[in-house]
């Protein structure tokens, strides 16, 4: 985005972009909740953008293994998904609507010629072509359901106007052409007589195929929608009364935060906070969009405040708690000092294998970093490794990172685990930790 100036806005008056996520619109009760809450805003601009329904992304996940693996289970785990869907359809809807799940079931049409083939590099390619049918599955039930309900809905599908490059599976943003097709093709249909609807997650590349934005996009998406209508609002809605200072599973004594600064916000998403996807927050604090994260279970409480002038209270320390982190030690064959050209090419190898590291650190003989990545990638990559390198690694760590920390935090932290790599600033400190049976 760096260097895009807002050449294509027209101003739209008290414009809002809401995000419900999967958990929103999970059944059919979930849905009309959803249709509840839009009519409190109708007779104001409104873009709505939607997320797959439920696990659905999880369950088109296990139609790609299918396909990759060729394990003859297909057919079954595509009637699984159709299942679903056709139940929440019935449940909505007092007349049938066979030609509604007609229009699902087509949706896999195109994932036919990827049906004999045998994948290696254009894998990331079918993955996105298929998960998306789990975001235009949900805002074409939902956009129906919107209809029968008297709100003039207005269906968009967001690959025809959220543009990146040809990076499957995490696609970078073309900002201008973008701007340029948000404010031509979505625009005219916003008004205070109706609601867009549209789907989070997906896009397309210069050719038209689909692409998507990385796992839980969809926050990423009305932040890019935000941004090109030049919204006052932005609004997700979560199954949390707002964003938290810790995971309530883990932390029973969780508040919520009521104001967190966008400065703030970006450090929680960079660190994994859930609720706020990474990417999410630049192209609101640019145009400086107030975003809003409210429970759909309780519509009217206040919520969180998300902006460029809220005042984050540093009393309160947050914790962002990461599982499944594997512990990975790198070292020359010769025990020789790693220098600039071992790290560039290490750094190379996790960047060819797409893997993120969370948490790093070298020695003078060693690298170390803690990685949260599906297991085969990690495996192709320290098979990479081990070409050039003495690799170690275990996995089942736990990296833990407090923002506006204590020593006496810190403390009860540790505990008796195993302390693999801590690094400590003015602000945060982050610890990956063991279990001594492990």
């Amino acid at each position: 985005m760096s260097g895009i100036e807002c050449y294509y806005c027209t101003k739209i008056l008290n414009m809002r972009v809401f995000k419900f996520g999967g958990a929103s619109v999970k059944d059919a009760d979930a849905i009309r909740n959803v249709t509840t809450i839009l009519n409190k805003f109708i007779g104001e601009p409104l873009v709505v953008v939607i997320s797959a329904m439920g696990k659905s992304t999880n369950a088109l996940e296990a139609i790609h293994r299918s396909i990759i693996e060729n394990d003859g289970k297909l057919d079954q785990h595509i009637q699984k998904f159709k299942d679903f869907h056709d139940v929440i359809i019935d449940e909505l809807f007092q007349l049938d609507r066979p030609w509604l799940k007609k229009h699902v079931s087509n949706l896999f049409e195109e994932i036919i010629p990827f049906q004999n083939q045998t994948f290696d590099d254009n894998s990331d390619e079918l993955y996105d072509k298929l998960v998306s049918i789990g975001e235009l599955t949900s805002t074409l039930i939902i956009d129906n359901h919107l209809k029968c309900s008297g709100l003039n809905s207005i269906w968009v599908d967001a690959r025809t106007i959220i543009k990146t490059d040809s990076n499957f599976k995490e696609g970078r943003i073309n900002w201008e052409q973008t701007e340029r097709l948000v404010n031509a093709q979505l625009a005219p249909n916003v008004s205070e007589t109706s609601v867009v609807v549209t789907q989070g997650f997906i896009a397309s590349d210069h050719q038209n195929r689909t692409t998507t934005l990385g796992r839980e996009g969809s926050d990423y998406s009305a932040a890019i929608l935000s941004y090109c209508l030049d919204a006052d609002e932005m609004f997700i809605w979560k199954d949390v009364p707002g964003v938290l200072n810790a995971d309530p599973r883990k932390f029973p004594d969780a508040v919520k935060l009521d104001e967190v600064s966008f400065h703030e916000a970006i450090e929680l998403a960079y660190y994994g906070a859930s609720v706020i996807h990474p990417r999410t927050i630049q192209p609101l604090q640019r145009k400086n969009i107030r975003m809003y994260v409210k429970s759909f279970v309780n519509p009217d409480a206040t919520g969180t405040l998300i902006s460029q002038n809220a005042v984050t209270n540093t009393e309160i320390p947050s914790y962002i708690t990461q599982n499944g982190q594997w512990l990975i030690t790198i070292a020359t064959r010769d025990f020789s000092f790693i220098v600039e050209e071992h790290l560039s090419h290490i750094f190379e190898c996790f960047a060819r294998h797409k893997v993120k590291i969370d948490i790093m650190q070298n020695s003078a003989v060693y690298f170390t970093a803690a990685v949260h990545n599906k297991e085969w990638r990690l495996l192709e990559l320290i098979k990479d490794l081990q070409e050039s390198y003495e690799v170690k690694y275990n996995s089942d760590a736990e990296l833990i990172t407090i923002r506006h920390y204590n020593e006496e935090i810190i403390d009860q932290l540790k505990n008796d685990r195993i302390v693999y790599m801590e690094q400590k600033t003015r602000q945060t400190y982050r610890v990956l930790l063991g279990n001594p049976s492990v």
